[in-house]
């Protein structure tokens, strides 16, 4: 997934957010295999502990076994046909999600060549809050960022100041029941 580019700016953003909410002595459950960022986040001390690669879609059993502190999905939302399901089953009581944002000069991300990368959902921010309101969860904190790239045109100049990269924590929200508002 890595070969060509080493996403250090988005990883930098989301360890910096995680270290100003957290300490080491939270255990982690990953949503995704081992990647790099779970190894970065173990090198810095947390105890994390990764999914298999199971369809969440179809199979969330994971957070009937596996009961962490928090539970992180850096870049795994887009990727779901039913986010929904997924974060009403999750029993933690916080949780760090980041997106990339849905970006109007841009299509939806599709690998062509491997089916578990691409994106159906391209969020827009509030997408993502009321998707979480909905489930029981009340934002504690949110940060956006860009991802400029070195390349000459349109695209890569509204790269430069158009928001691409977006995190939130949240926490179980004790006043909505799940699954409504």
């Amino acid at each position: 997934m890595y070969e060509k580019t080493f996403p250090n700016k988005r990883f930098k953003h989301t360890l910096e957010f995680l270290n100003k909410h957290l300490t080491t002595s939270s255990t982690i459950l990953d949503l995704g295999v081992e990647n790099p960022f779970s190894k970065i986040m173990k090198e810095e001390g947390f105890t994390v502990k990764n999914t298999s690669g199971e369809d969440l879609d179809n199979d969330q059993t994971v957070f009937q076994s596996e009961k962490t502190d928090v539970v992180t999905a850096f870049e795994i939302f887009e990727h779901l046909l039913n986010p929904y399901t997924t974060l009403n089953e999750i029993k933690s009581d916080k949780l760090f999600i980041s997106i990339p944002l849905r970006l109007w000069f841009s299509p939806a991300y599709r690998s062509k060549t491997d089916m578990w990368d691409r994106h159906y959902h391209e969020f827009e921010d509030w997408q993502l809050d009321w998707l979480l309101e909905k489930t029981g969860w009340k934002i504690i904190d949110r940060e956006k960022w860009t991802n400029p790239v070195k390349k000459f045109g349109l695209r890569p100049l509204l790269r430069q100041f158009t928001p691409r990269y977006y995190i939130v924590y949240a926490e179980k929200s004790p006043l909505t029941p799940k699954g409504g508002m």
